[in-house]
């Protein structure tokens, strides 16, 4: 069974390290024996399953455990987080936080704390989708153009850059008229581009 550090990498490099020592003092203290150190260098609205976190949850083995510092190093929502609990659950991979002292694992208090975070993700979604609703309302009000802009081929490829916000959207059960008046492209362009990319298509999205 093997013990990876997982250290997400922010631009200030006292961090990383405050992060690296309190968990390396943690298993001194606990006779650990880490037989990797991961630093993820890429920008935290990088989907997180092609980020070291993924990798590392990939490549890991059944009894394999996962150290980090804090819970928000994992990922940069509730619902991210989830996602990557979900997943070492279904593998047998344990992931503990070390600040918090939390192990997530197949006991009843990391399945109690899942449950309660599963609420907080539940939460998140309704205040995303209202803000959603909220700033849709206010963009309508200042007379901002909702639709297709000029330019729709240079929106469709710019949608690339936007795919982990596309995915998010889509898990929180968006329509696509709203995914694409938030990302200010037309339904024709978003139907376009996730057929480009193999992705599959979200309800509403018929028509100009």
């Amino acid at each position: 069974m093997s013990v990876f550090i997982y250290l997400r990498v922010s631009t200030d490099a006292q961090d990383v390290q405050n992060q690296k020592h309190g968990i390396l003092e943690y298993c001194k203290t606990q006779g650990i024996e880490v037989d990797a150190v991961l630093e993820d260098t890429a920008s935290g609205r990088t989907d997180w399953r092609i980020r070291k976190i993924g990798e590392v949850l990939s490549a890991a083995s059944k009894g394999d455990t996962i150290l980090v510092s804090e819970v928000s190093r994992l990922a940069r929502s509730t619902l991210q987080v989830l996602e990557i609990l979900k997943l070492a659950s279904e593998r047998q991979i344990s992931i503990l936080i070390i600040k918090s002292g939390l192990k997530f694992d197949n006991s009843m208090q990391a399945k109690i704390t899942a449950t309660i975070l599963g609420l907080a993700a539940e939460i998140e979604r309704d205040f995303i989708s209202m803000r959603t609703k909220e700033a849709l309302g206010k963009r309508k009000a200042a007379g901002k153009r909702l639709g297709r802009p000029p330019g729709a081929n240079a929106k469709q490829y710019k949608l690339d850059s936007k795919r982990g916000e596309i995915e998010r959207y889509q898990k929180l059960g968006i329509n696509g008229t709203a995914i694409a008046k938030l990302l200010g492209v037309s339904r024709p362009t978003l139907r376009n581009w996730l057929s480009k990319n193999h992705i599959p298509q979200i309800a509403n999205l018929e028509g100009k």
